[in-house]
C-alpha cells in the first residue's frame, strides 16, 4: 500500500531501502527498528534539500509555542484592551489543547492528498495569517477567530514534523527529534521572556508586542515553499509512485499507541499545570512574584538542552522505558519538595520539574520509533497527540478547582504526585521495543 510519500513494506517479505541523502549531514543514532522508504534516485534530488529541511524544520519547531506563550506574557493587557468577560478568557486559554486534538487528526489524511511537506508550509503559512491579524481584532470574537486559526497551524506541523523526520532522516531519528524538541524549547522560552521587554522597546502596546512575532513565522514559511515544491516533483518522479495513497496502518487496536496516548495526555497535563500554577505555589510560599517568575523560567530553560539530549539517547536504546521512569521520579522528588520545603528548596525543586518535563522530547521521540514507515507515524503521531492533548484539558482546571476548595496546596500537589504514578507505567509500556505493526490487529 503506498501513501503519498512511502511506501508501507511488509517486514516479511521485503528489503529496507536506502536511506534518504538528507540522512548522511550528521552523526548517526541508533532508532531501534528500521524505518523503510522509496525515495526518489539520489541523483534526482538536488543537493539544496537535505540542509534546507534542517532548516525548514528548526524555523518550523521554533514557531509551535510562540503564539501561546507571548499571549500569556500579555493576557491580562488583552483582556482589557478587548474588553474580555471572564468566561471568554477562559475559553481563550482552553482553545490550544481543543485546537491541537481536533485538528491534528486531519494531518494524516491532509498529509496523504497533498505530501507532508505541503501540509507543514500551509500550517506554517496559517500560523503567520494568524499572527498578523490577532493584533488588529477589535473584539474578542475575532482574536479567538485569528488565534484558532494559528493554533491549526500549529496543530498540524505538531502532528507532521515527527514525519517528515521518519521520511528524510530515518537513521537520525534521535539526533533530528532532539534539534527540533530543542527548538521548540527555545522558541516557548524565548517568547514567555521576551514578549514583556519588546512590549515596553516598541511603545508600550500589547497589539505591537504580539505582533512582532509574526515575523518568526512568515520567516519559517519561507523554506517550506520550495521544500514542499522540490517534494512534489520528487513524488511524481519516484519508482512506484501513485496519485492514489493509501492510509497507513491502523492504530485503534494497538497497546502501544494507547499507551503512548496516555503517556503524552499525563505529561502535556504536568507541563500545563506547571507553567500555569508553579509561580502561584512559589508566591504562596512566602518567594517574591519576582523571584517566582524567575523560578518559573529556570524550570522552561531547563528543557533547552535536555531536549536535545534525551532524543539523542532514546534514540540508542532499543527500550526507553528506563529514561520515563528516571524523569517520573525527578518530578516526584520535586512534588514532594514543594509540598514540604517549597521556599526553602524552590531553586532545586524547579530544577527537577524542569527535567521531569522533558517527558514530551521523549514522547516525541517514541513515537518516531513506534512505527516502522512515515505513513505509520503520521497515524500513530496524530492519534497520539490528539488523544493525550484531549486528555491534558481537564488537569490545570481540576488543580485550580482543587485549590479554590481546600485553601492550599497539599491536595493539589498530592494529586500531581499521583499522576505521576501512572505516566510512569505508561512510559514504560510505550518504551517497549515494538512497532505498531508488529500488534495484532494492525496490518496494512
Amino acid at each position: 500500500m503506498l501513501d503519498d510519500e512511502t511506501q508501507t513494506i511488509d517486514r516479511r517479505t521485503a528489503a529496507p531501502a536506502t536511506p534518504a541523502t538528507p540522512a548522511t549531514l550528521l552523526p548517526a543514532a541508533r532508532t531501534g527498528p528500521a524505518a523503510p522508504a522509496t525515495p526518489a534516485p539520489e541523483a534526482a534530488r538536488p543537493g539544496w534539500l537535505g540542509p534546507l529541511l534542517v532548516v525548514g524544520i528548526v524555523l518550523a519547531a521554533l514557531n509551535l509555542r510562540p503564539a501561546i506563550t507571548s499571549l500569556g506574557a500579555l493576557f491580562e493587557e488583552v483582556r482589557t484592551g478587548l474588553g474580555m468577560s471572564g468566561t471568554v478568557a477562559g475559553l481563550i486559554t482552553s482553545v490550544p489543547a481543543l485546537c491541537f486534538a481536533v485538528v491534528g487528526v486531519t494531518a494524516p489524511r491532509l498529509s496523504r492528498r497533498f505530501g507532508p511537506a505541503a501540509v507543514v508550509c500551509a500550517g506554517m503559512a496559517a500560523v503567520a495569517a494568524g499572527l498578523l491579524i490577532r493584533p488588529f481584532a477589535t473584539g474578542a470574537a475575532g482574536f479567538l477567530a485569528a488565534s484558532a486559526l494559528s493554533l491549526a497551524g500549529i496543530a498540524l506541523t505538531n502532528v507532521l514534523l515527527p514525519v517528515i523526520v521518519k521520511r528524510w532522516f530515518p537513521d537520525r531519528l534521535g539526533t533530528m527529534t532532539g534539534l527540533y524538541s530543542m527548538a521548540l524549547a527555545v522558541g516557548t522560552s524565548l517568547a514567555a521572556a521576551a514578549t514583556v521587554p519588546l512590549t515596553s522597546a516598541l511603545g508600550g502596546s500589547w497589539r505591537t508586542g504580539l505582533l512582532v512575532w509574526a515575523v518568526l513565522a512568515v520567516a519559517a514559511v519561507l523554506p517550506w515553499l520550495p521544500l514542499a515544491a522540490s517534494v512534489r516533483r520528487e513524488q511524481r518522479t519516484a519508482p512506484g509512485a501513485t496519485p492514489a495513497a493509501a492510509a497507513g496502518p491502523s492504530v485503534v487496536r494497538s497497546r502501544t499507541a494507547w499507551a503512548l496516548a496516555g503517556y503524552f495526555g499525563l505529561q502535556a497535563t504536568g507541563a500545563y499545570i506547571t507553567m500555569g500554577w508553579l509561580p502561584q505555589i512559589f508566591r504562596d510560599a512566602g518567594v517574591s512574584a519576582g523571584t517566582a517568575g524567575v523560578l518559573l523560567a529556570v524550570t522552561m530553560v531547563m528543557g533547552v538542552p535536555l531536549a536535545f539530549v534525551i532524543p539523542n539517547l532514546a534514540g540508542r536504546m532499543r527500550n526507553q522505558g528506563p529514561i520515563a521512569v528516571g524523569l517520573g521520579v525527578f518530578g516526584l522528588i520535586g512534588y514532594t519538595g514543594l509540598h514540604l520545603a517549597p521556599a526553602a528548596g524552590a531553586w532545586a525543586w524547579a530544577l527537577l520539574l524542569g527535567i521531569s518535563n522533558c517527558a514530551f522530547p521523549l514522547a516525541i521521540t517514541m513515537i518516531g520509533m513506534r512505527a516502522k514507515s512515515p505513513a505509520g507515524v503520521a497515524r500513530l503521531s496524530a492519534f497520539a497527540q490528539s488523544t493525550g492533548y484531549l486528555v491534558s484539558i481537564p488537569g490545570p482546571l481540576l488543580i485550580g478547582t482543587l485549590y479554590q476548595h481546600s485553601g492550599g496546596w497539599d491536595l493539589p500537589l498530592t494529586l500531581m504526585s499521583c499522576l505521576l504514578v501512572p505516566q510512569i507505567a505508561l512510559g514504560v509500556l510505550a518504551g517497549r521495543d515494538r512497532t505498531i505493526e508488529d500488534e495484532r490487529g494492525v496490518r496494512d
